[in-house]
């Protein structure tokens, strides 16, 4: 039973019979600290040596759920101008389905107003595999369904701007510009192009706590989700904050610095849909660690006037 029920549920998705889902890349509730995979212009941006990686399991309990492990990395790069970043989707998966998705970033960033802008390009590799033999057939022998595990990749490609100044951030970017398709077996696909519009604020309540209010925006111009985000930040060390994802879910979440330069992240998705009667909720946990290495200061010497 639960195998059939996670074909259907599949299958339902491919299909569009839920719209709200029809997006391709990956759904993230802690998309603040995951911002390098939707906006290469993120390079570089933190004036640090960061790495993230995060896990979600999203709707557990349903079958065939989407499941989802992404690692970032990103440092600022003097000789180039700016920063490079590596993102990728290692496991995402739905159903019969998977998705690796590897990218390479570089943004050149230069002085604006009281912060800096980023302009970044990425260029990487997404796959898709199909696990035919998760699947119940009605018609034994059709060719056009496969039996056994197929897959296929194409080239891909983002573009996006980025700009954060000591409180502000604000980006616009775009992913699968090229929309490149997928031929695996006797199944084709095709990449949809996504849209992405995030902005953040930092403001300081008093010197211990801090209030941070974001949103995302994402779109295939097909379906559209928007994220609205607060988190109070205690201390510098600690914090929590809660998101309402239109049509979908209520997120809790909350997070420390372990140890310095070492985070700790967890959020939990209360599915408000008609999926949340299958659904026990979405569990996502991240790990994030950032400093920034000492820059050595070239020492100069100058002649005194005063003494030739």
């Amino acid at each position: 039973m639960r195998k059939t029920f996670t074909i259907v549920f599949f299958i339902a998705l491919m299909a569009g019979i839920m719209p709200v889902y029809a997006q391709q890349d990956p759904q993230l509730s802690q998309f603040m600290f995951a911002k390098l995979p939707m906006n290469p212009g993120f390079a570089g941006s933190n004036d640090a040596i960061c790495a993230t990686l995060l896990y979600r399991n999203q709707w557990t309990g349903f079958g065939g759920e989407p499941k989802t492990m992404l690692f970032t990395g990103d440092a600022p790069v003097d000789v180039l101008h700016g920063g490079i970043g590596l993102s990728v989707y290692a496991a995402d998966q739905l159903g019969a389905e998977k998705n690796m998705n590897i990218r390479a970033a570089y943004a050149y960033r230069m002085d604006l107003g009281s912060g800096r802008l980023g302009i970044g390009l990425d260029l990487g590799y997404h796959q898709k595999s199909l696990d035919g033999s998760k699947f119940i057939y009605n018609d034994l022998g059709d060719v056009n369904i496969p039996t056994g595990s197929v897959s296929g990749g194409t080239f891909d490609m983002g573009f996006g701007l980025y700009y954060n100044s000591e409180h502000l951030y604000a980006g616009i970017s775009s992913s699968h510009l090229q929309e490149g398709s997928i031929s695996y077996d006797n199944i084709k696909t095709k990449l949809a192009r996504h849209y992405y519009l995030m902005a953040g604020y930092s403001y300081d309540i008093n010197a211990s706590l801090s209030l941070k209010p974001c949103v995302l925006v994402k779109t295939d111009a097909v379906s559209t989700q928007v994220d609205f985000n607060a988190s109070l930040m205690i201390n510098s060390r600690y914090w929590v904050g809660a998101s309402y994802r239109m049509q979908d879910a209520i997120v809790l979440m909350a997070g420390l610095e372990i140890v310095p330069n070492l985070k700790f992240g967890y959020a939990y998705d209360i599915t408000t849909s008609e999926i949340k009667t299958y659904s026990s909720g979405t569990h996502e946990v991240m790990l994030g660690y950032c400093f920034k290495p000492v820059k050595n200061v070239k020492r100069q010497f100058h002649r005194n006037v005063r003494f030739l």
